[in-house]
């Protein structure tokens, strides 16, 4: 089953704590669909974004599943925040 990678990753979750993981941990945070798994999430964030993808951790809050996505060291999370708007 494809599904459209826009559908599984909603938008991304920018708060002071998603910062400090940009900045030490080389990691963005989005809120994604609540039936999206881990390796759906990073397909989709590699397809999206053309990167390779470390680890994603997902947790669920009562304002939706989010998901820290950790990417390779040869991208950089800043680099990517800045292409999709985040500063």
């Amino acid at each position: 089953m494809t599904m459209d990678p826009y559908s599984i990753i909603l938008y991304p979750f920018v708060t002071e704590k998603s910062m400090s993981h940009m900045e030490k941990d080389n990691a963005l945070e989005f809120v994604v669909k609540r039936t999206a798994n881990k390796a759906l999430i990073k397909k989709a964030v590699e397809k999206i974004f053309s990167v390779k993808v470390k680890s994603v951790n997902t947790r669920i809050t009562p304002k939706g599943k989010h998901a820290t996505v950790v990417f390779m060291p040869e991208y950089k999370a800043e680099d990517l925040g800045m292409r999709i708007g985040v500063f």
